[in-house]
């Protein structure tokens, strides 16, 4: 199936170190700023040089946020690149550049336009100009403008010269003349108009939603150990952080970084930890301490594919269950899991209220594919999250763990007050002195892991609903495919509603009555089906069918389409 509608789709297929990232950012901020809606994602190997890099950027005349397995135009950077995504190829798909790098079973009459890049950038002055032709070629060929792409070039390469600044904007022009020829002899004319309102919107990465969001709910401070995709957020949230105000510590390992974000929450800051599942899994003895201590932690998980060091540039949804189960003991948690870059906003800056408020930790789960996404979106107001402040003032009979009727003990921090404020990683009594009074021991097991968590439950967000809610077919999902099942669904014509959870964990109470008679099938990127088992074991629901996927790619539109469109058309006609 191809997309109705769908704009554009463009594949840039090079090897890392041939600029292919950076060209990215350049097409999607260019484009957008010659008034098209644009969407960008990347796939590439862990190398640091060569292998197989491959950028997709949607072009179109109305919001495209969702990955597409078809290509309308690719442009292959080298030999090999072709055979890699041959399954993307169609009939109609157009193959431009260098006829060197283009396998000849790939080259056909009318869909092969040979446009020589490397000799114009070795004409520019290097070949390494090869990524700035294909920077002209694309807005030449949607009547673009070049204006941010000169600006972007004498900010980048100002410091190397003026020969590489010179060399750059000539490739740049040259391309783009070499694109509107292309246009105007109709070799390919593109079905894409421009769309006036995006003239305000911002193009945002989910990394940068992270950061942001996490910026605008009061983030002071930021501790990590490298590990892909998740450094993203610590390296935005350093580049602002003298403006901002906030401190960002690279740990000597994750653990460290996680007891860092504790010990600043005790002291009154607030702490964010960025990493992946396996640096994750390391610093889970951090996440029973503060469930013991009853101390606010934030920690954002970009999950990639498992178990060990696994695919470390790929994407999946697989630490969903470690996420739920991390840390020795019983304690609450919450678990957020951001589908697109408005709700990766709102609910980054969310989890430190929501933290703070009930002194647990807080869990924000994206994963490969959605922190190195980029579209288009109205500009994000950074001062619209509301920050709430729960830190209370410790009296001479300061008592931390108070036992109360909800489960949660008024917080101070050390300086606020005259009275003592201790944080205990045992057992203890109200004042935090450790204690192995049994009765005590029993209350406050049950303040912790039963008063609190039926507390958080109530403030639970119920998913987004989209379509008929009487509908006999209904599509869950969470996390980072939201756009693709959003878009795959409102291209069924059948009888289906979509709920995506961006509240994870815990559940909302009503559930089971939305989704209670309906045939449900579940869409999620890992190899069991996690979601989906925690829906079932919460709400008693059978999840009839499981649509996964767990090769390290996203869900594509047309796929989820085909899969979607097979189970319902198999259910007596839905």
């Amino acid at each position: 199936m191809r997309l109705r509608n769908g704009g554009t789709t463009i594949l840039l297929c090079g090897e890392a170190g041939q600029g292919i990232k950076t060209l990215e950012i350049m097409l999607l901020s260019s484009l957008k700023l010659s008034r098209f809606n644009v969407y960008g994602t990347e796939e590439y190997m862990s190398r640091v040089r060569g292998g197989m890099n491959i950028t997709e950027i949607r072009i179109s005349h109305h919001r495209v946020r969702a990955f597409s397995s078809h290509a309308d135009i690719v442009i292959p950077f080298h030999k090999g690149a072709l055979p890699w995504i041959s399954d993307r190829i169609s009939g109609d798909t157009v193959i431009m550049g260098d006829s060197r790098n283009m396998e000849k079973e790939f080259m056909r009459e009318g869909k092969t336009i040979e446009i020589p890049l490397t000799d114009i950038a070795i004409r520019a002055g290097s070949r390494l100009y090869i990524n700035m032709v294909v920077g002209g070629l694309i807005p030449g060929l949607f009547d673009g403008t070049l204006k941010l792409m000169n600006e972007y070039i004498l900010k980048r390469f100002m410091s190397k010269g003026k020969d590489v600044v010179d060399g750059n904007l000539r490739a740049l022009e040259e391309g783009y003349a070499l694109g509107k020829k292309v246009k105007d002899t109709g070799s390919f004319v593109p079905a894409v108009k421009k769309d006036p309102s995006v003239a305000g919107d911002i193009v945002i990465s989910g990394t940068e939603a992270v950061a942001l969001g996490a910026m605008a709910g009061g983030m002071n401070f930021l501790s990590f150990y490298p590990m892909s995709p998740s450094t993203g957020v610590a390296v935005f949230a350093a580049a602002h952080s003298e403006e901002l105000g906030i401190l960002v510590e690279q740990a000597e390992d994750e653990i460290a970084a996680g007891n860092m974000a504790i010990g600043a929450w005790y002291a009154g800051a607030r702490a964010m930890v960025t990493t992946s599942g396996g640096g994750f899994s390391l610093m889970t003895e951090a996440l029973s301490l503060a469930g013991m201590a009853e101390i606010p932690l934030v920690i954002h998980i970009a999950q990639r594919p498992g178990p060990a060091t696994g695919l470390p540039t790929r994407t999946m949804q697989g630490d969903l269950n470690m996420a739920l189960y991390a840390g020795h003991g019983e304690f609450p948690r919450i678990i957020l899991a951001p589908g697109n870059m408005e709700q990766a906003f709102r609910l980054s800056g969310a989890a430190f209220n929501l933290a703070e408020l009930f002194q647990v930790p807080v869990l924000i789960l994206t994963d490969q594919y959605f922190v190195d996404t980029h579209y288009n979106i109205p500009e994000t107001d950074l001062e619209r999250i509301k920050r709430d402040g729960y830190i209370s003032e410790a009296g001479e009979d300061y008592r931390r763990y108070i036992l109360t009727e909800d489960g949660i003990s008024p917080r101070a921090v050390p300086g606020n007050g005259k009275g003592v404020v201790i944080a205990n990683g045992n057992e203890h009594d109200e004042w935090g002195d450790i204690s192995e009074d049994k009765e005590l021991n029993r209350k406050m097991q049950e303040k912790r892991a039963i008063k609190k968590m039926d507390k958080i439950r109530k403030h639970a967000e119920m998913p987004e609903i989209i379509g008929n809610t009487g509908a006999k077919n209904a599509v869950v999902s969470w996390g980072s495919t939201y756009h693709t099942v959003k878009e795959a669904v409102e291209r069924l014509e059948k009888d289906v509603m979509l709920l995506h959870f961006s509240w994870v964990h815990p559940l909302p109470g009503n559930l089971r009555q939305v989704l209670e008679g309906k045939t449900i099938m579940s869409v999620e990127q890992n190899v069991g089906g996690q979601f989906a088992d925690m829906l079932s074991r919460e709400t008693g629901l059978n999840i009839r069918y499981k649509v996964l996927k767990y090769d390290g790619r996203p869900f594509s539109v047309e796929e989820l389409y085909e899969i979607l469109n097979s189970i319902m058309g198999g259910e007596d006609g839905r």
